[in-house]
């Protein structure tokens, strides 16, 4: 513990001494900030929009703007909330993306035994590796950069082929994808849960065999990007047996955290990895001047946006995600949600950790089997109209779905106080579920562009905008 709260001192100084000549940290007055405290005043939180003024200035060929030199990489990613973005990727954050998730693999080795699956094929569901240029920089999704710094002991076993890898549309990729590795002998698959599900449907379609005895080696699967809960009964199901599994949590801003073992819940936060990490209580995250927390000041349980300060010269930064300590020694957390995706259509403010939990208790109780859902709240004009929105695709329905309705909106009411009060009040209705029809997520995804790679369905929206998408595939 206290070695983590020492490596996030030395990360912070040394990212002070490497700013401090910067456009960034000349505007900031970097090299008079001494500590956290004067770190908080100097540089606001900001997100993409606020720190786009500096990333056009990159775009435009200058140096030392936001860290020293220029950034070898732009990883583009399409947010759900800004467009189009391009995060810097320098020199000196490379590393922190290449060897956690190796570090992720040694952990796992070192506890379990099992290196087997090294000697096996392996494949990364990734995107396109085929990089553009902007300006001069080369830029292309993190998945695809990544891909070209796979070290050449893992290379010769990676699948699928590289002029696979480089078919941008999602489903002819998958279809390729099949050909190239049902008849391989699989040992560690990678991805997105929703995206590896399909991945398993299609061998499953074309073969007949479910994934275990098609790959009877297959004994590691790394999955991140969206909360593995709600997927791992099918995916298990779809595979045949229980197998160990790896949770990362990377985005193109930089690798957080990863499952370190198989026997603790959460993820060990990344904390000498070229990142310092702050926290914001995140019922305070829209404040003018929120609390900012070091690592050394945070608590158990308690819901946090994550902060981060790192050598690719992103500071102050809101990544969007919220998370949760489950240990402090050492230090690993759960993520809990988005910032932006939450409803409070009626005050209510409910997070997507309460909707996750409250489907996880109801399909315990009325056992069902869900592919993908996302809520969104039914605004209607006058009293006791208005009401929560539930659209969930169904591997197997609850025989009964009366009662499961119920039941998930009483789940739901004792995970949020503020949901059960204008229950209470008859402020709301008690929540509503359209059943999606199957595949249905998939073809709403194809249609808004967003088929494959690391694209994701938000579990939570305070507008209307994906159910009215949704609607027509009720």
């Amino acid at each position: 513990m206290m070695q983590a709260v020492q490596h996030q001192e030395i990360i912070f100084k040394s990212l002070l001494k490497h700013g401090a000549g910067t456009q960034f940290g000349k505007d900031h007055r970097l090299a008079e900030v001494a500590d956290h405290a004067g770190f908080a005043q100097a540089v606001p939180i900001r997100d993409y929009e606020l720190l786009k003024p500096y990333i056009e200035q990159i775009k435009q060929g200058k140096a030392n703007v936001l860290w020293k030199g220029k950034p070898i990489y732009f990883a583009k990613t399409s947010g759900t909330t800004s467009g189009v973005k391009y995060i810097p990727i320098t020199k000196d954050s490379i590393p922190n993306h290449i060897q956690t998730a190796r570090n992720a693999l040694f952990c796992y080795m070192a506890e379990t035994g099992n290196s087997g699956f090294a000697n096996g094929k392996m494949i990364f569901l990734s995107g396109s590796p085929v990089l553009e240029r902007t300006g001069d920089i080369p830029t292309g999704r993190l998945s695809g950069i990544v891909n070209h710094h796979i070290p050449a002991y893992l290379r010769s076993n990676q699948l699928p082929s590289f002029e696979t890898n480089c078919i941008e549309d999602w489903e002819t990729k998958l279809d390729q994808i099949v050909l190239e590795t049902m008849q391989k002998d699989m040992t560690l698959i990678s991805g997105i849960p929703p995206w590896m599900q399909m991945y398993f449907d299609r061998l499953i379609e074309k073969t007949g065999k479910n994934i275990s005895t098609l790959f009877p080696n297959f004994s590691v699967m790394v999955q991140g990007g969206v909360n593995f809960e709600p997927y791992k009964a099918r995916l298990f199901e779809s595979i045949g047996k229980k197998i160990d599994s790896i949770e990362l949590f990377p985005a193109s801003e930089g690798f957080f955290a990863f499952q370190d073992t198989q026997d603790q819940p959460g993820m060990l936060l990344n904390t000498n990895s070229g990142i310092y990490f702050e926290f914001i209580p995140a019922d305070e995250i829209f404040n003018a001047s929120p609390t900012r927390l070091s690592l050394k000041d945070v608590q158990l349980g308690q819901n946090y946006a994550l902060i981060i300060n790192s050598n690719a010269g992103l500071w102050g930064y809101n990544i969007g995600d919220t998370i949760k300590f489950v240990s402090l020694n050492p230090f690993r957390i759960v993520v809990t949600g988005r910032t932006k995706h939450f409803i409070s259509a009626f005050g209510e403010h409910v997070i997507g950790e309460e909707v996750e939990g409250a489907l996880k208790a109801t399909i315990e109780a009325f056992p069902a089997k869900v592919t993908e859902f996302t809520v969104a709240p039914m605004i209607q004009q006058g009293e006791g109209k208005s009401y929560h929105e539930w659209f969930i695709e169904f591997e197997s329905l609850p025989t009964d779905l009366a009662g499961f309705s119920s039941y998930l909106n009483d789940a739901l009411s004792q995970r949020n106080v503020y949901y059960q009060d204008l229950m209470k009040g008859h402020i709301l209705l008690p929540l509503k579920i359209h059943l999606v029809k199957k595949n249905g997520f998939i073809d709403y995804m194809k249609l808004i562009g967003k088929l494959g790679g690391q694209n994701k369905v938000p579990r939570l929206s305070n507008d209307r905008q994906i159910a009215e998408g949704l609607l027509q595939f009720v």
